[in-house]
C-alpha cells in the first residue's frame, strides 16, 4: 500500500458509533431538551403577563386567558392520547421488522436500530408526551388577570406545533418501515453502508517491515464476544508515548474470549500500562460495519442463502444480491487490501492491523452461494456475468481466486444438470438472470 489515501482516526468515532447501536440516547437527549425548552418558554409566558399587568392592559390578558383555557382541552387530549399512540405504533414497527428478519436475515434488525428516522420518531412522540404533560402543570385556576401569575400561551402552541411535527414524522416513519420489508432497499442500505466503510478504512503501507522483534502481548480481560472495533487514535497515542508498535492480532469480527491476546508488542522495553491502553477494544455481541470492512458482504451472502433455501426458494432476490456484490467487489477490486499500518503525527507506523485480503473478500461473496446454486438457472447466470465483470477490472494479480470460483460454478452445474441444452442455458452469462 502506498501512503497516499491515509486518514487519521478521528477520536470520537468509536463513541459515536456505540451511540448510533443504542435505542435509549435519542430519547434521553430529547427529554433534557424538552425540559430546558419548556422552562424557556415557561419564562417567556410569565414575562408576557407582567408585562402586560404592568401596562394595565387586562382586556387583552383577559382575552389570552380565555384562548389558553379552550387549548387546555386540546393539550389534555394530547397528553392521554399520546402514549397510546406511541405503543400502537411501535407494536405495529416490531412485527414488521421480525417480518422482515424472517424473510431476510436476522441482522436487519440492525438497520431498525440505527435508523435515524426511526430514533427520531421517538424521540419526538415521547417529547410531545412529556412537554404536554409540563404544560400541563403551568396552567392556573386563578381566571382574574389581575391575579394570574403565568398563562402558557407560548407553551400551548408549542404543543401543538409537536403534535404537528409527530404526525408529519409518522408518515415518513411508516414510509421507512415499509422500506425495511422490501429486498431493495434492504440490500441498497446494506451496499451503501459497506461504501461508506470503505470510505472511512485508512490506506497506510503494508508488509511486516519496520516492526522489530515483538516483546510481549496483551490479554483480553473483558467480557467474551467478538471484535467490533478498535479506538485506533488511542491505541496510536499509547504507543507513541511508549515509542513502540502495537499489533492487533485478531481481525476485526472475530470471536475473543478472556485470556486470548488481542495485542502483540514490538520494540521497546515494557508493555505500556493497562491504563494506556483502557477502552481501545470494544468488543460486543454482534458485528458492526464501523470497521468490519467484511460484514455487509456477509449480511447480502446471508440473504441470498436464505433466498436460495428449499423453504424459501426465491432466486431474484439471491440475483439482487450478486448485484450489489458484484458492485462491491468492483469498488475494491484496484485498492490496497491486507495490512494497515496507522501512523502517529511524524509519520513513524505506530499500529498495524489485519484487515482481510482480496482472496477473502472473494470467498466470503462467492463461495457459500455458489455451493447453493447448482439447481438454479437464474442465480448461475447472474454469477457467472458477475465473475466475468469482474475479471474484466482486476489486475492480473488479482484474477486467481475469480477464475477458481468460475471453474468450480461451470463443473457444479455440469455435474447437477444431466442434460446438454439445460446445462448451455444455466451456463450462459447473463447480468439479469433470466431477464
Amino acid at each position: 500500500m502506498s501512503d497516499r489515501g491515509y486518514r487519521r482516526p478521528r477520536p470520537l468515532s468509536p463513541l459515536r458509533e456505540h451511540l448510533r447501536d443504542t435505542f435509549w440516547f435519542a430519547p434521553t437527549m430529547g427529554f433534557v431538551c424538552v425540559f430546558v425548552l419548556w422552562l424557556a418558554a415557561s419564562a417567556v409566558d410569565e414575562e408576557i403577563v407582567a408585562v402586560l399587568q404592568r401596562e394595565e392592559a387586562y382586556d387583552e390578558l383577559g382575552s389570552l386567558i380565555s384562548f389558553v383555557q379552550d387549548a387546555k382541552t386540546i393539550v389534555t387530549t394530547i397528553s392521554s392520547a399520546m402514549m397510546t399512540f406511541i405503543g400502537v405504533v411501535f407494536s405495529i414497527s416490531l412485527v414488521a421488522v421480525q417480518m422482515a428478519s424472517g424473510q431476510l436475515t436476522p441482522r436487519v434488525v440492525r438497520i431498525f436500530v440505527r435508523s435515524r428516522i426511526s430514533k427520531i420518531t421517538l424521540t419526538v412522540f415521547l417529547a410531545t408526551f412529556l412537554f404536554s404533560l409540563l404544560v400541563l402543570t403551568s396552567y392556573e385556576s386563578e381566571a382574574d388577570p389581575r391575579l394570574v401569575v403565568s398563562v402558557p400561551l407560548l407553551q400551548s402552541m408549542l404543543t401543538l406545533v409537536l403534535v404537528g411535527l409527530s404526525l408529519l414524522l409518522f408518515v415518513v416513519y411508516v414510509s421507512a418501515t415499509l422500506r425495511l420489508m422490501q429486498v431493495g432497499p434492504v440490500v441498497d442500505k446494506i451496499a451503501r453502508d459497506s461504501f461508506r466503510v470503505l470510505g472511512r478504512m485508512p490506506r497506510g503501507p503494508g508488509g511486516p517491515e519496520g516492526l522489530g522483534p515483538e516483546t510481549g502481548r496483551v490479554v483480553h480481560e473483558g467480557r467474551a464476544g467478538v471484535l467490533r472495533d478498535v479506538n485506533t487514535a488511542r491505541l496510536v497515542r499509547a504507543a507513541r508515548r511508549q515509542d513502540v508498535v502495537l499489533r492487533l492480532i485478531p481481525r476485526i469480527g472475530d470471536f475473543v474470549v478472556p485470556g486470548t491476546p488481542v495485542l502483540a508488542v514490538h520494540g521497546g522495553a515494557a508493555v505500556p500500562p493497562r491504563r494506556l491502553l483502557r477502552y481501545t477494544v470494544s468488543v460486543g455481541v454482534e458485528r458492526t460495519l464501523h470497521q468490519d470492512l467484511a460484514f455487509g458482504l456477509r449480511q447480502l451472502s446471508d440473504i441470498a442463502l436464505r433466498a436460495l433455501s428449499t423453504s424459501v426458494n426465491d432466486p431474484t432476490t439471491a440475483v439482487q444480491c450478486l448485484d450489489r456484490i458484484v458492485q462491491f467487489l468492483a469498488a475494491v477490486v484496484r485498492l490496497p487490501l491486507g495490512t494497515v499500518h496507522h501512523r502517529d503525527r511524524s509519520g513513524r507506523v505506530r499500529l498495524v492491523q489485519e484487515g482481510p485480503a482480496w482472496e477473502d473478500l472473494v470467498d466470503l461473496a462467492f463461495e457459500e452461494i455458489r455451493w447453493c446454486v447448482a439447481g438454479s438457472p437464474q442465480v448461475s447466470r447472474r454469477l457467472l456475468a458477475g465473475l466475468d465483470d469482474l475479471l474484466l477490472l482486476a489486475p492480473e494479480e488479482r484474477k486467481q481466486p475469480l477464475v477458481r470460483h468460475r471453474a468450480l460454478l461451470v463443473q457444479a452445474v455440469e455435474r447437477a444438470v444431466p442434460v446438454a441444452a439445460d446445462r448451455e442455458f444455466a451456463l450462459l452469462p447473463d447480468r439479469q438472470g433470466i431477464g
